[in-house]
């Protein structure tokens, strides 16, 4: 493996897609290796490929299969049997295929308005871990630089006081339940999944721009940066200067 990029938003590996998914099983094996830990899953094409990729390459320890608790970082609001659901998504791509237990998987509760439901939600994560989020949250990076569902011009970001989990309307987007600053904030580890050439402008400025979270939300992460890894192929590097 080569020797990652020391940013300003943390650790840049440069690999192929199948040396990401491969690196990010093996998080989730030492992980699980550890004792039980909790996972937030992204939406989002290259997350979905891994799912693939994971069965299809037994690529999950036994203990992972039986250790690791699942979620997503966000949600869209609709039922879990939709393509559009993140969850859905983990459910029918890899947690239904490896036989992952319903004590294991942790969805947010769609059934209920975006309000509720994020107060639901919240009050597990403070019932169940109140000082800590994800051991591992897996994010991805959209062309517009968005991360979960923080969009360019979200009033959520930079906002204080915000629980680890809220919710919001995306302009055209509808509405949506999203991890905050405040949960990754929380988290022990970040991976940030990033493939494609159409990435490349969003990875620059969220890298190395001049600070404007607000037009390029992924820039938050640089407030952890010591605990974000980036995996990116060459084609989303393009435009990267270490």
């Amino acid at each position: 493996m080569t020797a990652p990029l020391t940013t300003p938003a943390g650790q840049v590996y440069i690999q192929t897609r199948e040396e990401s998914f491969a690196f990010l099983a093996q998080r989730l094996n030492q992980l699980a290796a550890a004792g039980p830990a909790s996972i937030g899953l992204s939406g989002g094409s290259t997350p979905k490929a891994f799912y693939t990729w994971a069965v299809a390459q037994s690529a999950l320890s036994s203990q992972a299969i039986a250790r690791l608790a699942w979620h997503v970082s966000d949600e869209r609001c609709v039922p879990l049997a939709s393509e559009d659901s993140n969850f859905g998504q983990a459910a029918r791509g890899m947690l239904d295929p490896l036989g992952i237990a319903p004590a294991q998987r942790h969805p947010w509760p769609v059934e209920a308005t975006p309000e509720v439901a994020a107060e639901k939600y919240n009050q597990f994560w403070q019932q169940h871990s109140p000082q800590k989020t994800f051991n591992l949250c897996l994010l991805g990076l959209g062309d517009d630089a968005h991360i979960a569902s923080l969009w360019p011009q979200c009033p959520l970001i930079g906002q204080p006081g915000l629980p680890r989990f809220t919710h919001t309307q995306w302009p055209a987007r509808g509405w949506r339940l999203t991890i905050t600053e405040a949960g990754l904030s929380q988290c022990d580890q970040i991976v940030v999944l990033v493939n494609g050439a159409n990435k490349a402008a969003a990875l620059q400025q969220v890298v190395h721009g001049a600070w404007n979270p607000r037009t390029y939300p992924g820039q938050v992460l640089r407030q952890w940066s010591s605990k974000v890894t980036w995996l990116i192929d060459t084609a989303a590097a393009a435009g990267l200067n270490a």
